[in-house]
């Protein structure tokens, strides 16, 4: 099987881990990923920021390190590419907003293609029209009423676990990101195995 052609959504103040371990982990097993920002051009980089839990009501955020942006926005063909990942964090608030952003996605939907999403990242396909309505789908608790007011239908999963819904993958943030990529292989047909040595 060649290796397929990832698209990652993302803006300023994206989650750390979100981009890293996913882009790494997908390069590592033979994919290519784009990491694009709008306006941004290759070589550019985005600050990232990390999220955690440390007993306030709600997370705490902090900068991460500096991503690299490894494909222009301008020269984005999103039928080159074989799935879209929308990464989590502060990002997805101001990139859904981008009337660019939404047709990329729409293209997706319409085309059938495998949609990802994690964490806050489904604050992106909430602004597209239709593109969550009847799908199950996991995300940061916070989202949850967004999910709703869509029409689709808020799963809760576990910290560590993913959620499959046809060929959306999704989970609710980084500490998913091992169960959410062997889900979003599985989708893109990719088999890991394992011999002697």
């Amino acid at each position: 099987m060649s290796g397929k052609k990832i698209l990652m959504l993302c803006g300023e103040f994206t989650e750390e881990y979100e981009i890293f371990v996913f882009q790494q982990g997908m390069e590592a097993v033979g994919h290519t990923v784009h990491v694009v920002c709008p306006d941004k051009n290759a070589g550019e980089m985005i600050q990232t920021s990390l999220h955690d839990f440390e007993g306030h009501q709600t997370y705490i955020e902090r900068f991460g390190h500096l991503a690299e942006i490894n494909k222009t926005f301008s020269e984005i063909d999103p039928a080159e590419y074989d799935a879209v990942y929308c990464a989590g964090g502060r990002g997805p608030e101001y990139i859904r907003t981008d009337p660019r952003i939404q047709d990329i996605v729409r293209h997706f939907h319409e085309a059938q293609k495998p949609i990802f999403t994690i964490c806050h990242g489904v604050q992106i396909l909430v602004a597209v029209d239709g593109v969550i309505r009847g799908k199950k789908v996991a995300a940061l608790g916070a989202c949850a009423p967004e999910v709703t007011l869509a029409g689709g239908t808020y799963i809760d999963v576990k910290p560590h676990e993913a959620y499959v819904d046809g060929t959306m993958v999704s989970a609710k943030g980084w500490t998913g990101l091992a169960a959410f990529m062997r889900e979003c292989m599985k989708v893109l047909g990719t088999k890991i195995t394992h011999e002697s040595a």
